[in-house]
């Protein structure tokens, strides 16, 4: 597995080093925002350095241990997983390989003390007196019994012999008889629409225990294309779909033709044929058609790991809809972090983009301007019709007056069969509550003041049922360069049902460096402080402001607790 490589730095001093590093091993150097010659920036270095390793890259510290260990050790979890984490003294005289000694930690601690004539710290006994380790058997290569290392590592130390087979199929290891399973088999499968996904895996169970074939050689799963949103082999992950010309040109080396598969599908094999369509040309079958009653396999085997690489399958496309929250990273949940370094390509407005560039990674861009909706939505869902993993990306929330609704009404309309999710965020009106206070603690509405494709009357009925019914209002979309005077219409229909001292929160590029929140009443509202990127929220007759000790003004909503009070 290659694994990106992020080179952290604090400041200028170690960007030299840093430099160095990247011209001998490569990698993008990620140091704080304003300093020149970084490929990316970060806001916070903690959270740089989570998020490169949490996404698996090998990650080279120019900084204090300490640093690096505090960053990572929420996310620790399994040392059989754990991505490289190397801390390197600012002048190159220690190297020191902190995490995944074994996933190659270790190797590129050898590399940086060769660049920097330092010293490469490894403390990893098996490295250290065999230059190998039991449980990095190499790419492509699972360790079955790994409960069996410790005892094994401790055998070979002691000078004792240590025995390693690599075979596909079952076979009980021992305290000095190490299994490795090489993950060089596919299966395929065909299955009717519908099929309950427990009967397949039951068949694939059945099959494997018949062979004696170990689970853990299972590398890639395949079928033919119009099954790519088919659940019962959407479960087992790592999947490749076929169109049926791609599996009809397997025909020479299936065993089990079927005419009335041809007749329905365009292909006479299904199973068999996208097994050795996955192994490619060297491969073979190790395992005919296997039936249950609505469902086949087939079981081919890879001559090496790597010819996996080379088959014309694609996976079934992906739509990430994120929603990056308001501005600022530190307002970003961990899923949608995970779901924009998950991707290949990059879809949205490039504001939104430029707000996350510092996350990518390699992901291709694909900018479009204010008002291209329908379009950016549309390119999306082409991208991932091709096989892609595509982030969708929004500010605030996703399903908040953003792509979510349009790119399921786009789907509804024009069926296919890409995967799509919507991951949340920090919406305008959560953030801008919280800046001031509580201004959301009882019940609420949002409300877009944009009449581009909520004709007017509409939006006036709406802004009459909340403010009759009380409801603490958020504006979105309050005005533009083109719409000026939808948030004083909105105002005007309100009066009649706010005090004067109602407050009032005006909440301009919230979560930015401009971030600009300010408490007004209502009679004190002046709509030229509001522009496009401003949310005006209204409070509720029961809203209040008042004044603390540090001179800061805090709205909030009660819900009700003061009847439960005791008398002050």
């Amino acid at each position: 597995m290659t694994r990106r490589i992020a080179i952290f730095i604090l400041g200028a001093t170690a960007l030299p080093l840093a430099q160095k590093i990247k011209t001998e091993i490569g990698g993008d150097i990620h140091g704080p925002e304003g300093l020149v010659g970084c490929d990316k920036h970060y806001e916070q270095a903690i959270q740089g350095i989570a998020h490169a390793w949490r996404m698996s890259h090998a990650v080279i510290g120019i900084c204090a241990s300490g640093i690096l260990i505090r960053a990572i050790g929420p996310l620790l979890k399994s040392k059989m997983r754990e991505p490289p984490l190397i801390s390197v003294a600012e002048d190159g005289s220690s190297i020191v390989p902190l995490i995944g000694g074994h996933h190659g930690a270790n190797d590129l601690g050898r590399k940086i003390a060769a660049i920097t004539k330092g010293h490469a710290a490894i403390t990893t006994a098996s490295d250290v007196m065999f230059g190998e380790a039991f449980d990095e058997p190499g790419e492509g290569m699972v360790l079955a019994n790994p409960e069996d290392m410790k005892s094994a590592t401790a055998a070979r130390l002691r000078g004792e012999e240590v025995t390693q087979e690599v075979t596909i199929y079952r076979k009980a290891g021992g305290p000095k008889h190490l299994v490795y399973h090489p993950r060089v088999l596919t299966v395929g499968i065909g299955c009717e629409r519908g099929t309950d996904p427990a009967e397949v895996k039951q068949l694939l169970q059945n099959t494997l225990t018949a062979h004696n074939i170990a689970e853990q050689s299972l590398h890639q799963f395949g079928s033919i294309d119009l099954k790519e949103d088919e659940p019962a082999i959407e479960q087992f992950g790592n999947n490749f779909y076929f169109t049926a010309e791609q599996l009809k040109a397997e025909q020479h080396r299936i065993t089990a033709p079927s005419s009335v598969v041809e007749s329905e599908v365009g292909t006479p094999s299904v199973a068999e044929a996208a097994a050795l369509a996955l192994v490619g040309p060297n491969g073979k079958l190790i395992v005919a058609k296997t039936k249950s009653k609505r469902a086949t396999i087939a079981i081919a085997q890879a001559a090496h790991h790597d010819d996996f690489q080379f088959h014309v399958g694609r996976r079934r496309g992906n739509i990430a809809i994120v929603g990056i929250g308001p501005g600022s990273q530190r307002m970003m949940t961990p899923q949608v972090d995970f779901e924009l370094g998950f991707a290949s390509e990059w879809v949205g407005y490039s504001l939104y983009l430029d707000l996350v560039e510092n996350l990518r990674h390699g992901q291709t861009r694909h900018d479009f301007p204010l008002g291209d909706e329908e379009a950016r939505c549309r390119k999306a869902i082409e991208l991932a019709k091709a096989g892609m993993r595509v982030a969708l990306i929004c500010s605030g929330d996703a399903a908040i007056y953003a792509m979510a609704a349009l790119v399921y009404e786009l789907i509804d309309r024009e069926p296919t069969r890409i995967e799509v999710e919507v991951h949340p965020g920090i919406s305008a009106f959560q953030a801008a509550s919280a800046k001031v206070g509580a201004m959301i603690g009882h019940d609420f509405c949002c409300i877009s003041l944009s009449d581009l494709l909520t004709p007017w009357d509409v939006i006036e009925k709406r802004l009459n049922a909340a403010a009759e019914g009380d409801f603490v209002i958020s504006f979105y979309n309050p005005r533009s360069l083109k719409r000026r005077d939808q948030i004083e219409k909105a105002f005007a229909i309100l009066k009649p049902h706010r005090y004067p001292d109602t407050p009032i929160v005006i909440a301009t590029n919230l979560g930015r460096p401009e971030e600009n929140v300010r408490i007004r009443r209502f009679d004190e509202f002046n709509p030229e402080e509001v522009d496009m990127l401003t949310l005006v929220m209204v409070g509720s007759s029961q809203s209040k402001a008042f004044k603390r000790g540090d001179g800061r003004t805090y709205a909030y909503t009660p819900r009700g607790y003061a009847k439960k009070m005791s008398p002050l």
